[in-house]
């Protein structure tokens, strides 16, 4: 059936839109060569979104034959999206204009077993922060999107799967930071965030169907299948640090041990172990996703017996669990994401990868993490800019 009018025309405006975000200012001529759309119809376009206040002109072009065009961009000041990455030890938080270009970024240190302050207060100050630097006020946020340890459970609006959190497990929470915050909030896990950032900007552009495997504070996964997150029935599809695996001992009661065979064979606070136990004696000290951060890089970077022997074992328990994981799934790529992961680069990714291939038939490809700096919160920006953008350009309302 035929598209009518309305909706031909939003279907071409946001088209134009996209182009714009992609390719920075466009003339008409060039938006009208990339929609396939006849000259005086891109320029209805433009003029169209120029007065709804989304597009804007900026400049003309230069150094060419005859005059000068007109450039278009899309107006960074069309809409605001904010996203909070939130770690028992801080909450980074940050706002973006519509552009996709962080603005305003704030971080909230929460120390300590039991939150000073209640959750809510800890969001909203955290949000104000970003929202003050990026010189707005929090009304002019039109999404927000959280990322926490866990998940969320749709059935319960409980989180869960992160004991390790305090504060954040009142049932009533949820309805709490609606009450408090003037703009949709969306809560996501943050390896799932983690997830949307590689398939946005990095590793995984492109691609429908992938794992992340993430290794930092803690060990866990993201699955993306037919380019959607599977997050499960209750929110906790990834949450493999709880995997019993060939290797560790089971761990019963994992909820209340807060761990399970994977997160005790490959998760960070093992590196350490083994380094020990294959007799290193110069090990850093400090907290222990940094210290085997720092373990992975050495040994991938120093080549002597010990630190080659540090790695292979490393990979060999990283493929242990991913074994499980490729079988079931069989996905198209797999993603090594988190510090004590990227910290090997492409020496531990083949290790693992070699080791993969042994333990199971399906043989996805191997790469590490391109997004490197706050990845969760760059997430969490993404998965906000993404709905804001779709209700900001639906232009057929």
């Amino acid at each position: 059936m035929a598209g009518t009018p309305r909706t031909l025309r939003a279907m071409n405006d946001r088209a134009a839109l996209d182009l714009l975000l992609e390719h920075g200012p466009l003339s008409r001529t060039r938006i009208g060569k990339l929609t396939g759309l006849s000259k005086p119809t891109a320029s209805q376009l433009l003029a169209r979104l120029e007065a709804s206040g989304l597009v804007l002109a900026t400049g003309t072009t230069e150094g060419r034959p005859g005059p000068n065009a007109q450039l278009y961009e899309v107006d960074p000041t069309a809409a605001y999206a904010a996203g909070l990455d939130v770690t028992p030890e801080r909450i980074l938080a940050a706002v973006v204009d519509i552009t996709g270009r962080t603005i305003g970024s704030f971080a909230l240190p929460t120390p300590g077993r039991r939150p000073v302050q209640p959750v809510v207060q800890q969001v909203t100050d955290a949000l104000d922060g970003a929202v003050k630097a990026a010189g707005l006020a929090r009304g002019d946020i039109h999404r927000l999107v959280i990322g926490t340890p866990g998940a969320f459970d749709p059935g319960t609006g409980r989180l869960r799967y992160a004991s390790h959190l305090p504060g954040w497990h009142t049932p009533a929470l949820l309805d709490e930071l609606a009450a408090a915050l003037p703009m949709p909030v969306e809560y996501e896990n943050d390896v799932n965030l983690v997830a949307v950032a590689e398939q946005r900007l990095g590793a995984a552009r492109g691609h429908e169907d992938f794992v992340l495997l993430w290794n930092e504070g803690g060990l866990g996964a993201a699955l993306v299948l037919g380019g959607r997150l599977h997050r499960g029935w209750t929110g906790g599809a990834g949450e493999v640090g709880f995997l019993p695996v060939p290797g560790a001992p089971l761990v019963r009661q994992v909820r209340k041990a807060n761990s399970g065979g994977y997160q005790e064979l490959a998760g960070s606070q093992a590196i350490p172990h083994l380094a020990r136990e294959l007799g290193m004696t110069d090990i850093p000290s400090g907290p222990y996703a940094e210290v085997a951060a720092a373990l992975v890089e050495r040994a991938a970077t120093e080549d002597t017996v010990l630190n080659r022997l540090l790695l292979e074992t490393y990979a060999t328990r990283l493929a242990t669990g991913l074994a499980s994981l490729v079988s079931v799934l069989d996905p198209e790529l797999v993603v090594l994401s988190g510090a004590s992961l990227t910290a090997g680069g492409d020496t531990l990714r083949a290790l693992v990868q070699a080791e993969l291939e042994e333990l199971a038939a399906s043989r996805p490809r191997l790469v590490v993490g391109d997004v490197h700096e706050h990845p969760v919160l760059r997430g969490a920006l993404e998965s906000a800019l993404a709905a804001t953008r779709d209700e900001v350009f639906d232009t057929s309302r």
